[in-house]
This record gives structure tokens, C-alpha cells and sequence, in this order.
């Protein structure tokens, strides 16, 4: 006898989101992975930032092993119910920002880039010349 299966909305999720108590949303299923915060490879702070949202796209980002997804059948709960995501509730990676510290204009950075090993180069041509005919 099939048993029903249990269909959460993301509010109901959304409660369970702290080290006692946590859940996330992985490809429309709902897991309990409290049991499992602690042997996490990533750390416990990884599985927690991911509550409250669909976390399906910061679970697949990572690359997980084939046992690291059947392990997710020992910790299933139910199902969610997709009307209640909506799409800016979704998980999305941050946008990395160009880390420019000294304010250099990028382009004379690149131009040096390119520039300084030419000079180099030229420098020990010039070097190997001058010491071959003396």
C-alpha cells in the first residue's frame, strides 16, 4: 500500500531553518536534513543558507556524488507545492564583482599585462647582443 505523499508550501518549509530543525527544497521534493548537518563535507552553514528558497540549483552547482544523491531518499518528507516558489525565491548564484582594490583603470592593468614581459624579452635580447660582441 502506497502511502500519500505529504505536499508542503514554502511557508511551511521556510519554518524549519536553523541547526535544530532544518529542511530544504531540492528538485520540488522536501528533505530533512537536520540528521545530517553535522557530517555535511561543506559544513552546516552551507546546508542552512540554502533554507527557504528552492535550493535545487545550489545543490546540482556543487556537483554532488551518485551516494550523496541516494542518501537524499533516506531524508525525503514530502513534496512541495511549486505554486507557492515564487521565481525571485529561487536560487540564484551571486553576481562576482570585478575586485579592483587600487582603482587601476582595468585596461592599463591588461596594457601592462601584455607590455612588461615584451620589455623583459626585449631587455634580454638587447643584453644577449651587447655581451656577444664584446
Amino acid at each position: 500500500m502506497d502511502e500519500e505523499r505529504k505536499v508542503y508550501t514554502l511557508p511551511e518549509v521556510s519554518k524549519h531553518n536553523n541547526s535544530k530543525d532544518c529542511w530544504l527544497i531540492i528538485d520540488g521534493k522536501v528533505y530533512n536534513v537536520t540528521k545530517f548537518l553535522d557530517d555535511h563535507p561543506g559544513g552546516d552553514d552551507v546546508l542552512l543558507s540554502s533554507t527557504g528558497k528552492d535550493a535545487t540549483d545550489d545543490f546540482e552547482d556543487v556537483g554532488h556524488s551518485k551516494a550523496a544523491r541516494a542518501m537524499l531518499d533516506e531524508l525525503y518528507v514530502g513534496d512541495i507545492d511549486s505554486t507557492t516558489i515564487s521565481s525571485r525565491l529561487k536560487s540564484t548564484p551571486p553576481k562576482q564583482t570585478q575586485c579592483n582594490q587600487d582603482k587601476t583603470p582595468a585596461g592599463f592593468v591588461k596594457m601592462l599585462q601584455f607590455l612588461v614581459p615584451l620589455i623583459i624579452l626585449g631587455l634580454a635580447v638587447g643584453f644577449h647582443f651587447y655581451t656577444k660582441s664584446t
